[in-house]
């Protein structure tokens, strides 16, 4: 994988509710920046965000990743629109090819499973599993983030 390519990955999760505006979103960008944002206004948490460079081979295999999931060649359009419970949204840049998918939130495979287009969003939330795990991984290798009692 050519390391100067254009790359960019943006993820959103979030909600209007109760306790206001609730997310999690992060954004991985071609020079290395992981930038990460968590808002709960649950129990009056404050906004967490963190920034974070990588590696490029890091970055490398985060690109692997994405285009290893097949999810560059899915198609929302059949997907659950986004709803009171909240919505999704994945936006990838890896070369030439650009993508950008909003959905509602998904709880489990079940509601997966029962969508119009089960094999597409099932790519779409393995790689979000993945990505968070990726991202999660990297934020906590570099920070700790513990709640204040």
């Amino acid at each position: 994988m050519a390391g100067q390519e254009e790359f960019y990955v943006r993820y959103y999760s979030g909600h209007k509710g109760r306790y206001g505006h609730e997310f999690l979103e992060f954004e991985l960008r071609s020079d290395g920046l992981c930038r990460y944002a968590n808002n709960s206004n649950y129990r009056n948490d404050e906004l967490i965000k963190k920034e974070v460079y990588i590696s490029p081979a890091v970055l490398d295999e985060l690109k692997r990743i994405i285009s290893e999931s097949k999810v560059m060649e899915t198609d929302d359009s059949q997907w659950p629109t986004r709803n009171v419970v909240g919505s999704q949204e994945l936006e990838v840049r890896l070369g030439n090819e650009h993508i950008s998918f909003e959905t509602s939130k998904l709880g489990s495979l079940a509601e997966v499973q029962d969508s119009k287009d089960p094999d597409g969003l099932r790519i779409f939330y393995y790689i979000v599993q993945d990505l968070k795990a990726f991202v999660f991984s990297l934020i906590s290798l570099n920070f700790k983030i513990k709640p204040i009692n």
